[in-house]
């Protein structure tokens, strides 16, 4: 296991250092004098000279990076080009809010898909399949600002259920908390669990046949107890890994439904940052997403291996979700 540990972390070097080159090429590629962008064309020209000494553009472009990559290794991601607050400060007001809309959309989803996929696929081919399988593909198919939308139009507008756009933080009470991030938690979580079910549902119905299933059939044991006991057990590595690109998701997939309900998180951070052409942050936010997704992914892999012990002997190879096929 630890082979497999240090194998896994060796392969995300090379791709962090990618990132970086690519996240840094982004501020290369940006058209225009970014200073003079930033500051307005009434903006003094000694203004627009100290803001781009301040972000180093008068540097060579070997020499912005070097120095860029020596401040990521000491945590310092710079300050903002629009206000000049850290960008870390900036980043650590807005991860809560975020990370707790992805973490609520993601167990919501765990809820829905999991009943789902193991009906679907305990009943394929009859009528249970079919509607499962129904509404699964209705949830693939609707963006998610969409059912946003909707959910605003039917629970806050009409019903008054819940709040169109408004964000309690944790502090204020964790019922309130969870009332505030409801609409767009759910609205985030059809997609992934009509994902997630039809992944349940194709790979719980390949081992259905299998012999380990038919002893325990034979045994006497129920269909709740094949289920939970002998098939969903089984099929945990692609299950863990739909589950953790439903987490990256969810995290990237925020940012539209942030500004639609008035979330303080990343994604509405990333949003103003890009209309205000604020390079350090947008940076640090695409940054943050790949070293959520690398660390993520690094966990999803060694908990499949520990699921499945055959995973170590591969070590060139993570879970893969499994195939939908017509188990019928």
């Amino acid at each position: 296991m630890a082979k497999y540990l240090v194998h896994r972390v060796l392969v995300c070097v090379p791709v962090l250092f990618f990132v970086s080159v690519f996240v840094f090429g982004i501020g290369c590629l940006v058209p225009g004098d970014l200073p003079a962008l930033i500051l307005g064309p009434e903006a003094a020209a000694e203004d627009i000279l100290a803001l781009r000494e301040r972000m180093g553009l008068d540097l060579g472009i070997l020499r912005r990076y070097v120095r860029w990559l020596a401040g990521l290794f000491r945590f310092d991601l710079g300050n903002s080009a629009a206000n000049g607050l850290p960008v870390a400060e900036l980043l650590a007001s807005r991860v809560g809010p975020t990370f707790s809309l992805a973490l609520f959309s993601l167990l919501f989803s765990v809820l829905i898909a999991v009943p789902l996929g193991l009906v679907a696929a305990f009943r394929r081919g009859r009528f249970a399949d079919l509607a499962c399988s129904l509404i699964a593909l209705a949830g693939v198919s609707v963006p998610g600002f969409l059912v946003g939308l909707f959910l605003i139009l039917v629970f806050a507008v009409k019903l008054r259920w819940f709040p169109a756009a408004l964000y309690v933080p944790p502090q204020a009470g964790m019922a309130a908390h969870l009332h505030s991030i409801a609409l767009p938690g759910i609205a985030l979580a059809l997609m992934y669990a009509a994902l997630l079910a039809r992944i349940i549902r194709s790979s719980v119905a390949g081992v259905l046949d299998d012999d380990y299933i038919r002893a325990a059939r034979s045994k006497g044991a129920g269909e709740r107890v094949l289920a939970l006991r002998h098939a969903l057990p089984n099929v945990l590595p692609p299950v863990l890994s739909v589950l953790g690109q439903g987490f990256i998701g969810a995290l990237t997939g925020a940012a539209a439904l942030e500004s639609l309900f008035g979330i303080p998180g990343i994604g509405a951070l990333a949003a103003s940052s890009i209309g205000r052409r604020d390079l350090p942050v947008i940076q640090a936010v695409v940054l943050l997403f790949v070293l959520v997704n690398q660390g993520l992914n690094l966990l999803i892999d060694l908990l499949c291996a520990l699921a499945d012990p055959r995973i170590r002997l591969l070590p060139g190879s993570g879970p893969q979700p499994a195939e939908e096929t017509d188990v019928r």
